[in-house]
C-alpha cells in the first residue's frame, strides 16, 4: 500500500506513535509519506520506502496568523495525487481530520477517491475537542472520517460521550519497540548518578500543567526521607523553571538532574529503579509502556488509560490524581523490598510485551484494508 502519514512532528505520543508507525510499515514493505510542517522527531534515518513532504505557509499581510491548515489541505492534494496513495492516516483530529476531509471532497471532484482514517490520541478530545469554537468540526470531521481509531477503551468511551459519534471507533494500543527499548548493561552510566548505589527515579514529559511535575518532585522528597535516592527530569516545557526553583527552594537540587530532551530514551530507563507518572490526564501513558519495556515498575495516577496499561499492584502502583501521599508510600515500599521490586520490573516486561510493535502493526494493517475494502464498495 501507499500509505499517507499526518502528524504533528513533535516529541509528543501522538507524532512518537504515528513515525514509529510509519517506519515499521516501511519495513514490512508498504510506502509510507509522511506530511507534517517539520520532519518528525524520530524520523532520523534514510529508508528508501519512506519519504516527507514539508508543508510550507507563506504568511501573507492579510492574515494575522498563518493559514496551516488551508496550506495542509493543498500539499495533502499535491501528494495524493502526484504520489498515487491509497489512503491518508491522520493523527490528532485538529486540524488534520479537518485537512483530510476537505482534501478527500477537492479530489473527488477531479474523480479521485480516496479513505482517510482518524486515530485519536487524547487532548484533541479531551481538551482541544471541547472548546467550542473547535467542536462541531472535531465531532464533524471524525465522523466522516472512514475509519477511527482510539488509543484505549478510555478514550473510545469519552469521544462517543463528549461527540455522539455514531461511527464504530476501534481501539487499537500504543505500542512499544522491545527491539529499542529494553534493559541493557549500564552499569558505568548508573554509578556517575549514583555513585553510593542510590536508587534511581525517573520522569519524562512535556512539563505542561497536566503532567503535575509538582507531584513528582513532592513523591520523590518523600522517598528521599526514607531511601537514598536520585531523581532524573528528562523533557522541558512551560513548567520546567518554576520545577527547578521549587527542587532549589526544597533543598532537594543536588539529588536531581535536569536533563532536557534525550533521544536515547531507553539508555537512561535502562539505569532506573521506579518511573513516576502522577498525571492529571493521560489518554494511554506511552511513556510508562516505554520505561515497563525497560523493565522499570511504575507509579502513576489512575487517570485516563493509564489503569489500561500499569497494572496496580503487579507492575507497579495507580492512585488518585494529586494523591501525593499514597503515591509516596507505594514508591517507598517498593523500593524499600528488594524481592518485590525484582518481581514487578519482571512483571512490568511481561505487561510490556502485550503491546509489542509485532502484535500491534498486524492490527493497523487488518484496520487498513478493512477500510479499503469497505471503502471501494460505495462511490467517492
Amino acid at each position: 500500500m501507499k500509505i499517507g502519514i499526518v502528524c504533528y512532528p513533535t516529541y509528543g505520543g501522538s507524532g512518537v506513535v504515528a513515525t514509529e508507525l510509519g517506519k515499521a510499515l516501511a519495513d514490512k514493505g508498504h510506502s509510507v509519506h509522511f506530511i507534517s510542517y517539520k520532519q518528525p522527531a524520530r524520523l532520523e534515518s534514510f529508508h528508501e520506502r519512506i519519504f516527507y513532504h514539508e508543508v510550507t505557509v507563506n504568511n501573507y499581510p492579510l492574515f494575522d496568523y498563518p493559514p496551516y491548515e488551508s496550506a495542509l489541505v493543498g500539499k495533502l492534494v499535491d501528494v495524493i495525487e502526484n504520489e498515487n496513495l491509497d489512503l491518508l492516516h491522520v493523527h490528532y483530529a485538529i486540524p488534520h481530520a479537518a485537512a483530510a476531509y476537505m482534501a478527500k471532497k477537492i479530489l473527488a471532484s477531479k474523480n479521485k477517491c480516496i479513505p482517510y482514517i482518524t486515530t485519536l490520541h487524547g487532548t484533541d478530545i479531551t481538551l482541544v475537542g471541547k472548546d467550542e469554537a473547535f467542536r462541531p468540526l472535531v465531532a464533524f470531521s471524525i465522523q466522516e472520517s472512514d475509519g477511527i481509531t482510539a488509543v484505549s477503551e478510555h478514550l473510545k468511551n469519552e469521544t462517543i460521550a463528549t461527540f455522539g459519534i455514531t461511527k464504530p471507533i476501534e481501539v487499537i494500543p500504543n505500542f512499544v519497540d522491545l527491539k529499542r527499548f529494553q534493559k541493557s548493561n549500564k552499569e558505568h552510566f548508573k554509578k556517575a548518578i549514583a555513585p553510593n548505589g542510590e536508587k534511581i527515579l525517573i520522569h519524562t514529559s512535556n512539563f505542561r500543567k497536566v503532567k503535575r511535575v509538582e507531584d513528582v518532585v513532592a513523591v520523590f522528597e518523600n522517598v528521599l526521607k526514607k531511601i537514598p535516592s536520585k531523581l532524573l527530569l528528562i523533557g522541558d516545557g512551560p513548567e520546567r523553571n518554576h520545577i527547578e526553583q521549587m527542587c532549589r527552594t526544597q533543598g532537594i537540587w543536588d539529588n536531581i538532574r535536569f536533563l532536557g530532551k534525550q533521544d536515547a530514551l531507553e539508555e537512561l530507563l535502562a539505569l532506573c529503579d521506579l518511573f513516576l507518572l502522577p498525571s492529571e490526564y493521560e489518554s494511554f501513558g506511552l511513556a510508562a509502556l516505554e520505561a515497563m519495556a525497560c523493565m522499570v515498575p511504575v507509579i502513576s495516577s489512575n487517570a485516563g488509560g493509564l489503569p489500561e496499561v500499569n497494572v496496580h499492584n503487579k507492575t507497579g502502583f495507580t492512585a488518585n490524581v494529586g494523591d501525593v501521599e499514597a503515591m509516596s508510600n507505594f514508591a517507598i515500599d517498593l523500593l524499600s523490598n528488594e524481592q518485590m521490586l525484582q518481581e514487578f520490573k519482571l512483571n512490568a516486561l511481561e505487561r510490556a510485551k502485550q503491546f509489542e510493535l509485532s502484535k500491534i502493526l498486524p492490527v493497523y494493517e487488518k484496520h487498513y484494508e478493512d477500510v479499503l475494502k469497505n471503502f471501494r464498495k460505495k462511490a467517492c
